[in-house]
């Protein structure tokens, strides 16, 4: 068993960087990683190594995947998104489940109690999948907000809806069970408000007592969200996963101060338990699963692709002010994940021992959708955005922290050779000249709140700290790396640098921008004396060793700009520049 664990999670972590580094979502990889090893070759056979443990795990696993989603939901987020996220919470799983119970039923030929537990379990659009697809995607944040809100919400709305169908098919033969299915689904939406709510407000309150320390506050988030389940599921079966995504909202609304860093174990977490759910749960299937697949379960999941959800999204969103290329996206894009493949595991078998025989297609039929919403959805979400342009851009934006002379002089070369630069301050009058000349500009702390929540600032691609201050240009830096990655984020040469045991770390800074040393103060005095920016293109015919030569003496190199055209600042360390590149100087005046 060991073997095989180290096998898994080596092969997911193989494939989300894989996924990275070849531009592809990583689910389609991970779901081929699982099918390789198991079904394919043989080599694991999930059944005989977990067993019933596997059932048990799962859950718990995806519990912990759910809240750190609900941690991701924002409230801001909702006032541009609040009426088509609540039509597509509300009115959207209302008629999601019944057109994929009739799609079930006539084209699938599934009876009608197994085809409306069908389309329960397909309610959800699986934010285990969603979010990794957003973000290679790179929509818009509004665009976003509305699929990451959906696919949320609906996983624990789906799991409990499919839970009170399951409860009345197996109790179907008694009088009250139309009335014990109500009472059981307001009862398990109270337990988890009071349990998700009251978990969360108490948590808050501990942590700004200064009752639990820090290095236990991101362990002790993770048991309590286990427990919140146990003790929810253990009150309503099944409601445990609508009580820990309340939780995860709540607390991610309650601006807890070391909420950022503990988000970001949660991410760490979640990664490592969403590579490997998919990889067993995909290894778990057998080759009697697949040959249980035949021509109307085909012709009914292509039903659910191009009628149920284009159908229920395009009515779920009249007059919501929502446009037709937001429409038409979501309409398409709605993969399936963990959340359907163990649901549809954990009721299977009871149906079938109960006399359902079509409950033996649940599992094939959803674990066909699954695939074929990955593999579809996955590899045309970027291109279909991009078609529908509602990417956020197409090459990033570049961040300069600190307006002042040299960096709006800075701003306005990177703006007139086609970069998308926004230069912030939080002294409006600093931004003046900048405004005049085009540039677009951000006032505000950008370390605040609003900065996080302002869409102006999406899609941010390198950060350069141009404060006069290096220890605040350490703080900007420091922000920013997590979300953009520590090679993205660059400050500008401060006196002190070079004495490493009186410097700021590197651990918490960013990277030294420009080759020369230009502090602050230097960059303004050199540019008072009419030192000035200067591009310069590298071609075949004009070389590095060309431009190298040419190079007054005393000019500083700040950054090259590749022929992809995303922008690159240089440090001490250089780099070899190539045919293409066009390199950004600052020069002394002509003698």
């Amino acid at each position: 068993m060991t073997h095989a664990l180290v096998a898994i999670l080596v092969l997911g972590i193989f494939c989300q960087w894989l996924a990275w580094r070849v531009r592809l979502p990583a689910i389609v990889l991970l779901a081929i990683g699982g099918l390789f090893l198991g079904p394919v070759s043989g080599w694991l056979d999930i059944n005989a190594l977990f067993g019933e443990g596997l059932h048990a795990v799962v859950p718990l696993f995806v519990a912990i995947i759910l809240f750190e989603g609900g941690l991701n939901l924002r409230i801001h987020e909702l006032r541009d998104t609040a009426k088509v996220t609540r039509r597509l919470i509300t009115i959207g799983v209302i008629i999601a489940w019944g057109l994929g119970t009739a799609c079930a039923h006539y084209i699938g030929g599934l009876d009608w109690g197994i085809a409306a537990l069908l389309g329960a379990i397909l309610v959800v659009t699986g934010p285990t999948v969603i979010m990794p697809m957003l973000k290679h995607a790179k929509l818009n944040r509004r665009t976003a907000s509305y699929l990451k809100w959906e696919g949320i919400i609906n996983d624990p709305t789906g799991v409990l809806l499919a839970v009170l169908v399951y409860q009345y098919l197996l109790y179907s033969g008694e009088g009250s069970a139309l009335g014990a299915v109500l009472g059981n689904l307001a009862f398990a939406v109270a337990s988890a408000c009071v349990m998700g709510g009251g978990a969360a407000w108490t948590l808050a309150r501990f942590f700004r007592r200064g009752w639990v320390p820090e290095y236990l506050k991101a362990p002790t988030i993770i048991a309590t969200v286990l427990a919140v389940y146990a003790l929810s599921d253990l009150i309503q079966h099944e409601s445990g996963l609508l009580a820990t995504t309340l939780m995860g909202v709540v607390m991610g609304n309650l601006r807890l101060r070391s909420l950022e860093e503990m988000r970001r174990f949660k991410e760490y977490l979640t990664l490592i338990l969403v590579s490997f759910l998919f990889v067993v749960l995909t290894a778990s299937l057998t080759t009697e699963t697949l040959h249980a697949i035949h021509w109307r379960l085909v012709l009914m999941v292509a039903g659910f692709l191009v009628i149920v959800r284009p159908v229920t999204v395009w009515l779920s969103t009249i007059n919501t002010g929502c446009s037709w290329q937001e429409r038409a996206i979501i309409g398409w894009i709605a993969p399936r994940g963990v959340v359907a493949a163990a649901s549809a595991g954990a009721f299977a078998p009871d149906l079938v021992e109960a006399g359902f025989e079509d409950a033996a297609l649940l599992v094939p039929a959803v674990f066909m959708l699954i695939f074929a919403t990955v593999i579809l959805h996955g590899f045309t979400l970027a291109p279909l955005s991009k078609f529908l342009k509602l990417r956020s851009t197409a090459k990033g934006r570049i961040l300069i922290v600190g307006a002042s002379p040299w960096s709006t002089e800075l701003s306005l070369t990177l703006k007139k050779i086609g970069q998308d630069v926004i230069l912030a301050d939080t002294e409006w009058g600093r931004l003046q000249s900048a405004r005049q000349q085009g540039i677009e500009t951000w006032y505000g702390e950008i370390l605040s709140e609003q900065a996080e929540e302002d869409m102006t600032l999406d899609n941010i691609y390198t950060v350069l700290a141009a404060t006069g201050n290096s220890h605040y240009n350490a703080m900007v830096c420091n922000h920013f790396a997590p979300h953009i990655g520590r090679h993205r984020v660059f400050q500008l040469w401060a006196l002190g640098d070079d004495k490493a045991s009186k410097s700021v770390s590197e651990n918490l800074r960013g990277l030294t921008a420009f080759t020369g040393k230009l502090s602050y103060g230097e960059l303004w005095t050199r540019l008072v004396r009419g030192w000035s920016l200067r591009k310069t293109t590298i071609t075949e015919t004009f070389t590095e060793a060309d431009f190298q030569a040419q190079l007054p003496e005393q000019a500083s190199q700040l950054a090259v700009i590749p022929a992809n055209g995303k922008l690159e600042w240089i440090t001490e360390t250089k780099r070899r520049f190539q045919s293409g590149d066009t390199v950004i100087s600052f020069v002394p005046p002509n003698p």
